[in-house]
């Protein structure tokens, strides 16, 4: 553990004469942060201001004794150490104390200084290893949830597809960078690999044994994601029961991935300034900082001019854009449609038996002639639906559907490139072409369901099995398409 800094923890004394109170602050106010209180009564409510690492207290005391303020202290701040002050000894009482944890020391009246301060020393040590040990628990934690809620598919988790050139580009720049310690700008269209390339720097890092966090910012409103980044302390606004780690802290050692955050307010920008500049950050309502090693990753749709305009500080936007990565959309890469939508199949495959698991050529002739303005999400939805509606173990061209509207820029880039001219499918008359994605989707789930349950005679749990879906999940879509039976 770094060396402490022993006035940055609060210390409590408790007694019930004020001149023991001024002979304690006599001797020990250059080296400890005291607060006073007379009286246990007036202690516990001290307690509910403050956080103090150690509570030093006389034991004989009218109303409440110095063992019983221990132990009822325990209760409104558990990490608080004990120390108490008696001309007495009672052993048997004082044995019981340290036993049940309430009391860390005791110290005979007259205290000698020098004797003292090193207890108190000691108890600001035993309080700061419980707090950090606290604080790896909840980063450990948060850690072995993400590895449980992730499946570890290897694409998932930092291997691209790189059969185009540009992507053997986007791929150099990754191991150019991974190794280092440099935070990294992801620049991309909606629905391209920018998660992908974030876990591929950090697994290609030293940091890859470490967390690696995501933040969905889109998750978090005002000051929420302010809260969620730097965490807080107790009582730092309303609903602030209990101190609680940043997303920082949780990532220390490993890598902090920002997914698409909006335009920052000032004061996060401030704080991400000083974060990235000096390795500190400040829980809310906290005044102590913790230094924490992360490397940041922010991931922002189009450039970073577009998606937080000219409201981001001129430091903070050239210390993100040291060493940009820009994602080259799905249609100026169709060498890699193939290899992904394979991939895709086989992720399905692992979660449904009944799944198809192979594309026919036509399908990948109509999949690389379509121009995909949704990227590599909308090919996934792609695939997906067609495994499901694939009768057999081959995806064929009329299982696949697609997005008919494209965005103002996918219109720009198709007066360039004349492929992108065949997003449309080819099938249905003009009539249908009007028809929204939507209605086109239902009427084909639909029309699958009904076909389904004819061959089925109408016995649902043999079309979900069929399907390779829940009996749940089947009653809900038909529910939504307005078949009853």
């Amino acid at each position: 553990m770094r060396d402490l800094d022993w006035k940055s923890f609060d210390v409590l004394v408790v007694d019930d004469e004020q001149d023991n109170l001024d002979a304690f602050r006599f001797a020990f106010r250059k080296s400890f942060t005291l607060h006073y209180a007379l009286g246990g009564m007036d202690a516990l409510s001290a307690l509910v201001r403050i956080d103090p690492a150690v509570v030093v207290t006389d034991q004989r005391m009218p109303g409440m004794s110095g063992i019983e303020l221990l132990r009822r202290a325990k209760e409104v701040r558990p990490d608080a150490v004990g120390v108490l002050l008696t001309a007495y000894a009672d052993m048997p009482v004082l044995v019981d104390a340290i036993n049940s944890g309430a009391v860390f020391r005791y110290v005979q009246k007259p205290w000698d200084n020098q004797e003292l301060a090193a207890i108190v020393r000691q108890a600001i040590t035993v309080f700061a290893t419980m707090r950090e040990n606290r604080r790896l628990r909840e980063q450990l934690a948060h850690y072995a949830g993400y590895l449980e809620r992730e499946q570890r598919d290897p694409i998932d988790f930092g291997e691209l597809i790189c059969e185009s050139a540009a992507m053997k580009e986007v791929s150099a720049r990754i191991g150019e960078v991974a190794p280092t310690a440099t935070h990294v700008l992801v620049e991309g269209q909606p629905g391209a690999e920018k998660e992908i390339v974030a876990r591929a720097i950090h697994v290609g890092s030293p940091r890859e044994e470490r967390p690696f966090v995501k933040v969905t910012c889109a998750a978090f409103r005002g000051e929420a994601l302010e809260r969620e980044l730097f965490g807080w302390r107790r009582g730092a606004f309303d609903g602030a029961f209990d101190d609680r780690a940043g997303r920082f802290e949780l990532a220390h050692g490993g890598t902090l991935y920002l997914e698409d955050p909006g335009p920052p307010s000032p004061s996060l920008q401030a704080r991400l300034l000083r974060a990235l500049g000096s390795g500190e950050v400040e829980r809310i309502g906290a005044s102590d900082p913790v230094r924490v090693d992360v490397r940041l990753i922010v991931s922002v749709t189009g450039d970073l001019d577009e998606a937080w305009g000219r409201e981001v500080l001129p430091e903070l936007g050239s210390r993100l854009s040291v060493f940009p990565i820009r994602l080259p959309p799905l249609r100026d890469r169709r060498e890699d449609i193939r290899a992904l939508a394979e991939h895709f199949l086989r992720k399905y495959a692992r979660r449904n038996a009944r799944a198809a698991t192979s594309l026919s050529d036509e399908a990948v002739s109509k999949l690389e002639g379509y121009a995909f303005p949704g990227n590599v999400r909308e090919l996934e939805n792609v695939i997906e639906r067609a495994a499901i509606l694939a009768r057999g173990d081959v995806i064929l061209p009329e299982h696949l559907a697609f997005a008919q509207r494209a965005p103002s820029w996918e219109k720009t880039a198709s007066s360039r490139d004349p492929i992108t001219t065949q997003a449309a499918p080819a099938e249905g008359d003009r009539a249908s072409r009007r028809v929204s994605l939507d209605s086109q989707l239902e009427e084909i789930e639909r029309r699958e369901l009904l076909a389904a349950l004819e061959r089925c005679g109408g016995n649902k749990a043999e079309v979900a099995r069929m399907l390779g879906v829940q009996r749940t999940t089947l009653y809900y879509r038909m529910k939504r398409l307005g078949i009853e039976i």
